[in-house]
């Protein structure tokens, strides 16, 4: 996570490609185990990660093949109701 923090920049770079309006990363540890959950608002069409070239995008793999557990399948849940003003869902609409 100090990676991410660290290089911003570079990570702002890399969210358009994907369509990533907005990703957030939590973490917890529970008897001595660490875990991430990650919430992101991305649109449609927007480009892998294994797609990329991106320097960034490419530690990100790196990372993903060393610590996240294969065996821990990932959950897409359906959204419910998404509140926001106007102005904040305007201003995350694609750009042409």
């Amino acid at each position: 996570m100090e990676f991410l923090r660290s290089h911003m920049e570079a990570v702002r770079e890399t969210l358009e490609p994907e369509k990533m309006y907005v990703e957030t990363i939590f973490s917890e540890t529970l008897e001595g185990v660490d875990y991430l959950y990650w919430y992101s608002v991305q649109g449609e069409g927007g480009a892998e990660l294994h797609e990329s070239s991106h320097w960034l995008d490419e530690k990100h793999s790196e990372f993903w093949e060393s610590c996240i557990d294969p065996e821990f399948a990932p959950v897409d849940l359906t959204a419910q109701v998404t509140m926001m003003p106007t102005r904040v869902l305007d201003a995350m609409r694609p750009l042409t």
